[in-house]
């Protein structure tokens, strides 16, 4: 096999590199983020046709590591490590649910979501966590002395990193804004054995504590300021592609936060073209909730400036952030792909993921986000009816169980929970039970 070739390069265009087991997430001269940068022109000795048929033939293997939705694409995301050394649970590969009924609401026949929350700890986040733990663990068997991995969070990256890090054997810290995630998400680090560390204080708080704490180098940031990350979130782009017999969608919609995803997100598409796979790019549309909405507000002024913002408490937690690392990249992917950002309020998300829930889906908040983006984009024209469409939905909705059941409790503030829908407590009388039963047909007829 050939020996492709991947480092760590500056966003800013200086010439500054690094090897991908250096212990460096910023560019020593500017101190810009990094990407990880692929040697294109090694790649391009394999035609699209060939990398197409190894990609395809890789689907469903059980042959370590290549199972694996992020590793069967291993050339293009680390190629030099020892495949040994990596620590998988055959993440990815997950399914394009037909949003059949959902879809012919609005007038659409041709709208899919990418069910990343059916993954080992329920989101899209073991995507890039897998390659992060895999090149840290990497480092400690080849000798480098780091004692522990450490991230700020919102919930689903703890819960990833904690649950990688079990995996591999290696200590792992989280840190979580007190009070500002569900139990679920809450529970997950605790059970993997992290140590969980509550801090009175949001998102933008935690990261300002973990990249202090990150100044010791043997205490690795797993954050998606780390560019490892996403190198294994870029493979959606190319998993979707796949799933369509390497057909490439016409609008792909993500919520976004910390804004990693939108960043992986072109980059997968990017590396597509580039290699010839693909011939053309799809539209990417941005969503943020109402509350938490700095790049929305930078996009109505044309990207030309952009201020963080104070986030407010929001049904949508992991994407309750006002400061994003990763804004610069996600602007530039966003104007790369025709981009638009659009938000949503607390009313709007609710009830698109509850209207959603009603077609069959189980849809987590930041996937409601994405849903209510799409109903307002479409209803605006500013999206096609007729396109091909996929939604990311991020998270499994079992991990907002909270939101679920005060939804249809009719318990959430700014909320009119339009589709909820409570349990009938009656007595066991078989012959109440028949006219409630007919009274409730006809009203759902």
């Amino acid at each position: 096999m050939r020996e492709y070739q991947a480092v760590f390069r500056c966003i800013a265009g200086c010439d500054e590199e690094y090897p991908l087991d250096e212990v460096v997430y910023q560019c020593k001269r500017c101190g810009n983020l990094l990407e990880v940068h692929h040697d294109l022109n090694l790649l391009k000795q394999q035609s699209a046709r060939e990398w197409k048929r190894l990609f395809d033939s890789r689907t469903g293997t059980t042959e370590w590591p290549y199972g694996s939705g992020i590793w069967s694409k291993k050339e293009w995301v680390v190629p030099g490590i020892d495949s040994e050394n990596i620590v998988s649970m055959f993440e990815g590969n997950t399914n394009l649910f037909r949003a059949k009924r959902f879809g012919a609401m609005f007038g659409m026949d041709n709208l899919w979501v990418k069910m990343c929350g059916n993954s080992h700890t329920g989101s899209f986040k073991d995507l890039g966590m897998t390659v992060l733990v895999s090149v840290v663990n990497d480092m400690i068997k080849r000798g480098k002395r780091i004692q522990a991995v450490a991230c700020a969070s919102t919930g689903d990256t703890s819960a990833a990193l904690a649950a990688y890090a079990a995996y591999a054997g290696i200590p792992s810290i989280v840190f979580l804004p007190a009070n500002k995630i569900s139990t679920a998400q809450l529970v997950q680090p605790m059970a993997n054995n992290a140590i969980v560390i509550s801090l009175d204080t949001d998102f933008d708080g935690c990261m300002r504590i973990v990249k202090e704490i990150t100044k010791d180098n043997t205490i690795y940031l797993a954050n998606s300021m780390n560019s490892l990350r996403i190198e294994g979130q870029k493979t959606i782009s190319i998993e979707m592609v796949q799933q369509f017999d390497w057909e490439v969608p016409d609008v792909v919609i993500i919520p976004g936060g910390n804004l990693g995803n939108v960043s992986a997100l072109g980059a997968g598409f990017t590396m597509m073209y580039d290699l010839g796979l693909i011939n053309r790019k799809p539209r990417i549309v941005l969503a943020q909730a109402q509350k938490a909405n700095p790049l929305y507000l930078s996009f109505l002024k044309g990207f030309t400036e952009f201020t963080p913002v104070n986030p407010q408490k929001t049904l949508a937690s992991a994407i309750q952030i006002g400061d994003p690392v990763s804004v610069q990249k996600a602007i530039a992917i966003l104007k790369e792909f025709d981009g638009i950002v659009e938000q949503a309020s607390e009313d709007e998300l609710a009830n698109a993921a509850a209207l959603a829930d009603r077609t069959g889906m189980f849809a987590c908040p930041h996937t409601g986000v994405a849903l209510a983006a799409l109903i307002k984009l479409v209803e605006k024209q500013v999206l096609s009816k007729n396109e091909r469409t996929i939604v990311i939905s991020t998270a499994h909705g079992l991990k907002f169980s909270e939101f679920k059941v005060g939804y249809h409790e009719g318990t959430l503030k700014e909320v009119d929970c339009k589709y909820a829908n409570r349990p009938i407590a009656m007595p066991p009388d078989v012959n109440r039970i028949k006219e409630v039963l007919e009274r409730e047909f006809r009203a759902r007829d």
